[in-house]
């Protein structure tokens, strides 16, 4: 049996490279898994990788695929919120820095989180498959509610925790990684302010449990935001570029702009976008497939899901029902 205090894997493969960032540089654009900056495991040819980034989160999915002990390790000037969806070993033992040592068996559905700058690595003998998604979280995220201070909360270390809300959240985040569509960039956005106001709350921030006392768009906002909208339908809109039109930061023109028509921006967009298809569809000048590309979607199949969920039929049948 080894554990972390006996000759381990890293010793013998000083190839394996652990997870490192230098201070002040902002999250990589590319896969934390090929540039060697995610989690680190030896032996590396262990798990599958999966992973994509934003502005400022990463998102990874790992999926072992073999039953065979391992090693993990990780530190860097990011956070790490760890979601593990199966984890059981029959032996093992887990470290975050200032936390004791766990040697819990089963944290199936367990969250974990790593403060950045915090050292966590540990081993284990898998008695399942496990399957683990990492989301990596720039501290200077600048989709943050500036009132928030994200950069300035100084996070504590938790180990094999629950909490729905930041559960949810991670899911999320692993559904638009595996399920990518044309409208997730304002929506991946939206996840970023969530998950940093969640991750606030829960660290027991006094800031972040003050409810905003604002109201919804002034009449000049909501027109202005629904105008561009409108002249941008198969663009894919950043957030941040409907909060400067109205003059707020990101987090609150999503509160305020859900406040003002009921939804979120995306699902508005997502809602314009297939009202304009619909009546390209009834005018029957344009082929479906040329109405996809009109309106932003990458191939008819994505159209055609975005169109069925809000209608309810697909848009040949819609067509076919105008008859």
């Amino acid at each position: 049996m080894f554990s972390v205090s006996e000759p381990t894997l890293f010793q013998s493969a000083p190839l394996f490279r652990v997870a490192q960032w230098s201070a002040g540089q902002t999250l990589p654009s590319a896969c934390p898994s090929k540039e060697g900056l995610g989690v680190a495991y030896s032996p590396p040819e262990i798990v599958r990788r999966q992973s994509a980034a934003r502005s400022g989160v990463v998102v990874e999915t790992m999926q072992l695929k073999r039953l065979a002990p391992f090693e993990y390790r990780f530190r860097a000037p990011c956070h790490l919120l760890i979601a593990a969806e199966i984890a059981e070993r029959d032996d093992g033992e887990t470290l975050v820095e200032g936390l004791p040592r766990s040697r819990q068996r089963n944290f199936t559905q367990k969250l974990t989180f790593v403060p950045a700058g915090h050292d966590f690595h540990g081993w284990q003998k898998p008695r399942a498959l496990t399957r683990t998604v990492y989301l990596y979280i720039d501290p200077r995220g600048t989709l943050a509610d500036p009132a928030l201070r994200f950069a300035e909360i100084d996070f504590k270390p938790r180990l094999f925790f629950y909490d729905r809300d930041l559960w949810h959240t991670a899911l999320k985040f692993k559904s638009q990684l595996e399920c990518r569509g044309p409208m997730l960039g304002q929506y991946g956005e939206a996840l970023e302010m969530l998950l940093m106001h969640e991750l606030a709350h829960f660290n027991g921030d006094g800031g972040a449990r003050k409810a905003v006392g604002r109201g919804g768009l002034a009449c000049w906002q909501q027109k202005r935001a629904a105008d561009y909208i409108e002249e941008h339908l198969a663009d894919d809109i950043p957030l941040a570029t409907l909060a400067d039109l109205v003059r707020l930061s990101p987090y609150h023109f999503c509160r305020s702009f859900r406040q003002s028509f009921g939804v979120p921006p995306h699902r508005y967009h997502a809602a314009r976008r297939i009202e304009r298809a619909k009546q390209l569809l009834a005018s029957r000048e344009l082929s479906i497939t040329a109405i996809a590309l009109m309106l932003g979607f990458s191939e008819v199949s994505t159209f055609s899901v975005a169109f069925h969920r809000l209608v309810g039929q697909t848009p040949s049948r819609y067509r076919r029902s105008l008859d």
